[in-house]
């Protein structure tokens, strides 16, 4: 059942009129993506550093928004996570997932660096990927100047932020370069082909609609080819073998939550230590909602806690 919180989130949308994403330009989109955070986000927690940074990248500069966690020393080299924020690779930036970042820096005590990765439709696929895997890999170069112990270093996102985050990890063991000791995967985005039973199931009503992935596709991907390319669909990587640890969160009403546990299906069969938990309440894009759903917060310590537990062991 959904949760009555949930219920009453999208309830109110529809008693306000709040134009459904696909019905939107991508610039509409993102303003009001921006805007509705102060409705639904918890206030920013307090941390001990928030500096700006840019990574190298081959379609140009990428800006980075670098934490570092309450209570850490300025000389600590810290575990750290490099986070991409979700939306459908076309919304979202760095101000929409600042709290998020902090509270996962906070809750994790780890640094979190945030990407700020180009969005369709004007930086199509595979434009994301390369950007968030050229800014790991700065991380991981720039270690030292950055606080962080390269050896503990983890990639995460949520939705899209999800898909990118998998992708990295697949990508990086592949070339050997960056180690990964850990992936934060929240309701991701992991096959383009759509034909999962949640697709049908939990497409219509709850957020996240089938009309708004045909929108978020329709702009990120260049023809139908590239539905099948593992770089943007990492479920089709043939072999999963040899994947950093991973924590694969879903929800019970989400039209992607059948491929994120087919995905965190697949990485404990190919030997990988992975844990997947769904919230079965939940629609798609809850985490960083705990100002009105309380099973966010609680989403968010389980994800810090698996953070810390996988950086510090």
């Amino acid at each position: 059942m959904l949760h009555p919180q949930a219920r009453a989130l999208l309830d109110l949308m529809i008693e306000r009129s709040v134009p459904p994403t696909h019905t939107l330009t991508p610039a509409e989109a993102r303003t009001a993506y921006r805007d509705r955070r102060s409705f639904t986000q918890p206030a920013a927690p307090e941390v001990a550093l928030v500096n700006a940074a840019a990574a190298d990248g081959p379609h140009g500069p990428i800006p980075l928004r670098v934490y570092r966690p309450l209570g850490a020393a300025r000389d600590a080299a810290l575990p750290a996570l490099v986070y991409f924020h979700g939306g459908g690779w076309v919304i979202g930036d760095l101000d929409t997932h600042d709290v998020l970042c902090r509270e996962l820096a906070n809750g994790a005590g780890c640094a979190v660096v945030a990407v700020d990765y180009r969005l369709a439709p004007e930086h199509r696929f595979p434009c994301a990927v390369d950007d968030c895997f050229a800014a790991t890999g700065w991380v991981s170069r720039h270690a030292a100047s950055l606080g962080i112990d390269a050896a503990r270093l983890a990639v995460g996102g949520d939705s899209a932020g999800g898909n990118l985050a998998a992708v990295v990890s697949q990508l990086a063991r592949d070339a050997g370069d960056p180690p990964i000791a850990f992936q934060l995967l929240i309701y991701p985005a992991t096959d383009q082909r759509l034909g999962q039973a949640s697709h049908q199931s939990n497409g219509d009503g709850y957020l996240l609609t089938r009309e708004s992935i045909a929108y978020y596709m329709n702009h990120y991907i260049r023809d139908p080819a590239d539905r099948l390319d593992p770089l943007a669909s990492p479920l089709l990587r043939e072999d999963l073998s040899g994947l950093p640890p991973a924590l694969v969160l879903t929800a019970g009403y989400d039209p992607l939550r059948d491929e994120g546990l087919q995905y965190a299906q697949r990485l404990s069969e190919a030997g990988n230590r992975t844990t997947q938990v769904c919230f079965e309440r939940q629609i798609h894009g809850f985490i960083p909602m705990g100002k009105v759903l309380d099973e966010a917060n609680a989403a968010v310590s389980l994800c810090a806690a698996e953070l810390r537990r996988a950086l510090t062991a």
